[in-house]
């Protein structure tokens, strides 16, 4: 069983592909809190994991008519014949029991075939493929309490044999509540006819965040769980247990924007790798600088507004990539219409890196002569970007960065991008000479309609003033491995920060975290 190719909506972890995708069937309880997104995860696994006429998506605890309104992705007819009302297969069930029926053999020769399937399922990969359900188990259980719904899924699914099935159960409780069923004993007549038995993959929803000791009947185990991170919610999935598969991260952020799974941090297919090619600007707005993220501007209003301040705290989990996936696509945005950029990098950040990432979109001599670097370290370079800073006086440095600013405003005096790391700052002057020399610049810039951009750390003694002369001020940070972005001012909810999936790097989306 493969993972859907191609699609770019929804995203199940490659681990639980790689889990559903081996040889034989596997067994998965899936366990969390009330509206943590189980039925949504389990209804995504239906379409990227599990294959047309060979899926079966059990619900006992809404009808189909009502996950079509919840979901209405699902109303498309290839995935309408996956969806299995359970109260519809009940009276499905009833009206065949007048149809004949294989007569069941006495007790003693039922024990003699148990016994040898039992024998059998012990030489593992040296039998066939199964060409009949094995429902020893199940027929077991039927004395206690007829369960039509879930024998005529053991059909479905033996009419598919001998290929690999998916089963997903939502909810485990909502099945042995209904006939008086022990947990245990109803995963097990599951593990034993269909997953081993009958190479099926069962999915099996609880409605509750703990298995109440019945993670050790399958092969599989995962959480979901939903809190509050600065009063803005976040959902988490954990891989607690995935037997036989290599489980390279353990959580992921997820998310359930527009009734579809999405854990976050994933490459999609379609993606494509970062590519050198020119950058195709995208137009500003009215009074507007485009950030060259369409999902940002939109969240801004238009994007970053000329004349104005924009703070990024930046969270000491946050790597220079991460950074640069969302601010890459401004700093081209500006060089492909002519505008120039001063940037006072911050601590770890790469002069050399910097250029490396965008002259493989812009050209190299619009790189060298419209963008300057001040270097607070540095006495001599032959890079035509770099101010040297440390080899000059207060006089002389000051005279530099006048000449610098020329060179990036060009010969028609466009406005040019200031993108200061404050961390510089306030490691080489001090936390007082730095604001002030911020503060110098705040009514200079906001009067050419320069835009400005600050990135703070954690700890930083300049923050709190800095933030006052802030229009804006968002926070981007690490969730599970996935960088996110949300705004205090304006007050946004959390996004994550990921490659285009159509177009690839260094276009980027934010897909928010509901």
């Amino acid at each position: 069983m493969t993972a859907n190719e191609g699609s770019t909506v929804g995203g199940v972890p490659p681990e639980v592909i790689a889990f559903l995708s081996g040889k034989g069937g596997r067994s998965l309880i899936v366990k969390g809190g009330a509206g943590s997104g189980k039925t949504t995860f389990g209804l995504e696994l239906l379409e990227r994991v599990g294959q047309a006429n060979r899926s079966y998506y059990l619900s006992t605890r809404v009808g189909d008519e009502a996950l079509y309104r919840q979901f209405p992705w699902l109303r498309a007819t290839e995935m309408r014949t996956r969806v299995l009302d359970a109260a519809k297969l009940f009276l499905d069930a009833i009206q065949a029991t007048g149809k004949s029926r294989e007569p069941e053999l006495p007790e003693t020769e039922q024990r003699k075939v148990r016994a040898g399937r039992e024998i059998l399922g012990s030489f593992g990969q040296e039998r066939g493929p199964p060409t009949r359900v094995d429902r020893a188990h199940l027929t077991a259980l039927l004395k206690r309490s007829p369960m039509p719904e879930v024998e005529n899924v053991y059909n479905r699914i033996e009419k598919s044999l001998p290929e690999k099935s998916l089963l997903v159960i939502d909810s485990l409780e909502g099945v042995t509540h209904k006939y008086g069923l022990e947990m245990e004993e109803f995963v097990m007549a599951l593990q034993k006819d269909l997953v081993e038995g009958s190479s099926t993959d069962v999915v099996m929803i609880l409605e509750k965040p703990e298995a109440g000791g019945i993670e050790y009947l399958v092969d599989g185990l995962i959480s979901i769980q939903r809190e509050e991170l600065d009063e803005r919610r976040v959902r988490h999935l954990r891989l607690e247990k995935l037997r036989a598969t290599n489980i390279g991260r353990a959580r992921y952020a997820v998310t359930l924007n527009g009734g579809r799974f999405e854990a976050l941090g994933i490459a999609m297919n379609g993606g494509g790798s970062a590519a050198a090619g020119n950058w195709k600007p995208i137009s500003d707005p009215e009074r507007y600088y485009s950030t060259g993220i369409p999902d940002f501007d939109q969240l801004l209003g238009g994007g970053f507004r000329r004349g104005s301040f924009n703070a990024f705290e930046v969270d000491v989990n946050v790597g220079i990539d991460d950074c640069y996936m969302l601010f890459t696509p401004t700093f081209l945005n500006f060089l492909t219409q002519g505008r120039g950029i001063i940037a006072v990098l911050a601590a770890g950040e790469s002069p050399e890196k910097l250029r490396e990432t965008l002259v493989r979109h812009v050209p190299t001599n619009q790189f060298d002569t419209r963008v300057r670097i001040p270097d607070y370290t540095a006495n001599e370079t032959e890079d035509p970007y770099i101010l040297p800073m440390a080899r000059f006086g207060r006089d002389e440095a000051m005279r530099a960065m006048v000449t610098a600013e020329k060179a990036v405003a060009g010969p028609d005096r466009k406005p040019f991008m200031e993108y200061t790391a404050f961390d510089t700052f306030e490691s080489l002057m001090g936390d007082q000479v730095a604001i002030r020399m911020y503060f110098q610049g705040v009514s200079r810039t906001k009067h050419v309609g320069n835009l400005g951009i600050g990135l703070l750390k954690p700890g930083l003694l300049v923050s709190s003033e800095i933030l006052n002369m802030m229009d804006t001020y968002f926070r981007i940070i690490n969730i599970d491995s996935a960088p996110c972005i949300y705004g205090i001012r304006p007050r946004t909810t959390i996004y994550a920060i990921s490659p285009d999936p159509e177009k690839g790097p260094p276009h980027a989306t934010l897909t928010p975290i509901v």
